[in-house]
């Protein structure tokens, strides 16, 4: 390791996988990382005028600890507007644009329209930034497809001319991911457990998942099961709404602390996506980790998380997903015989391996860009 870097981290939405994100970056960083965030709510509103709070907080902790040697910002932000509201007291560090997701390929929900304006943010964004860091390859490829149409969708003066420089200053760095205190799962809980672990919104296709459970319910399937995250049901009421006779399965249902949700991850048997957007996949690398079969559609970032060799069994095709679970409840013992080696290889997202990637891309940055 060279010089140990002041590195500026701006967060503008501080929840869910940003927030793991940023403060697995500083507990493992040998650098040394402030980190300047807002909570996670109101993500438009974060896109379009966060810069100015975020501006103001770094002045705060300029103030304190100096100017920073490197800038990384997460991608939910005006990261133009902001180089421009601190220019007159950060100096000109190196300035690395960490993109989480993005605007143009985002799925839109029914009935809504996508906003071309947010677009134009993130594409800025990687304009203004040194580098450009994305969590996977089929995020940065998924992105780098789509901006031709929008620069070219312009009255006049097109951006197209910028874009190769861009696309040169692309490179993937995964999200670091905490598994030391997640265990692999050696026996088959009786009945067995499937986990849902996602956001409980549109783009992750919850109903799905609900409408095979309820099929091999009354085939006379035997399972139990849970659903984690952001949005989940929790309240009596709408538990029993949305998974209805259902409910007498269910042994976790709404946002749970760390400590439960580890002990949940190292009981399950199955997890489960149907989702339409992913651009890394957190949840579905710790459960991996943990020895779960995994129930996942052949799309988006999951055939990059799950090495070749496994994914004749981790994927179902279009509508095969309640097939597929059938199969694995069946024979459960075959299917978990089938993927031994994959929570292993989830390992290369733990933090303890990604971490010197990360100290060393800053260390690069600093160098080549100072």
């Amino acid at each position: 390791m060279g010089k140990k870097l002041k590195v500026l981290l701006i967060e503008p939405f501080h929840s869910g996988s940003h927030k793991a994100w940023a403060e697995g970056l500083k507990k493992h960083s040998s650098h040394d990382i402030s980190i300047v965030y807002h909570p996670g709510s109101f993500w438009r509103w974060r896109l379009r005028g966060s810069a100015v709070t975020l501006a103001e907080e770094t002045q705060e902790v300029v103030i304190e600890k100096g100017a920073p040697d490197v800038v990384l910002a997460s991608g939910m932000m005006d990261l133009a507007a902001w180089l421009g509201f601190t220019k007159r007291f950060i100096g000109a560090p190196p300035v690395v644009l960490y993109q989480h997701e993005n605007q143009l390929t985002y799925p839109v929900p029914a009935g809504e329209s996508s906003d071309n304006s947010m677009k134009f943010v993130n594409w800025k964004n990687m304009v203004a930034a040194d580098q450009v860091w994305f969590n996977s390859n089929f995020h940065r490829s998924n992105l780098l497809d789509a901006l031709p149409e929008l620069l070219m969708n312009v009255p006049d003066m097109s951006h197209t001319h910028r874009l190769d420089e861009v696309i040169e200053k692309t490179y993937v760095l995964p999200v670091g991911v905490e598994l030391s205190e997640i265990k692999s799962l050696q026996d088959p809980q009786n009945p067995p457990l499937i986990l849902w672990n996602h956001r409980w919104e549109y783009d992750k296709v919850p109903e799905a998942f609900i409408a095979s459970l309820k099929q091999l319910n009354e085939e006379g399937s035997q399972f139990t099961f849970a659903v984690t995250g952001a949005n989940t049901p929790q309240e009596a009421k709408k538990i029993q709404a949305t998974f209805g006779k259902l409910s007498k399965d269910l042994v976790s249902s709404g946002f749970i602390d760390r400590n439960e949700y580890v002990d949940l991850i190292n009981r399950t048997d199955i997890v489960v996506s149907s989702a339409i957007h992913e651009f890394f996949g957190i949840s579905i690398v710790e459960a991996l980790a943990a020895g779960a079969v995994p129930v996942l559609p052949k799309r988006l970032s999951y055939p990059e998380i799950v090495p070749k060799q496994w994914h004749d069994f981790a994927f179902y095709t279009d509508g095969g997903m309640t097939a597929r679970l059938r199969e694995i409840l069946n024979d459960l013992k075959s299917w978990k015989n089938s993927v031994v080696g994959l929570d292993e290889s989830m390992r290369r997202f733990d933090w303890n391996t990604v971490i010197d990637d990360y100290d060393d891309s800053l260390e690069r940055v600093f160098e080549n860009f100072s």
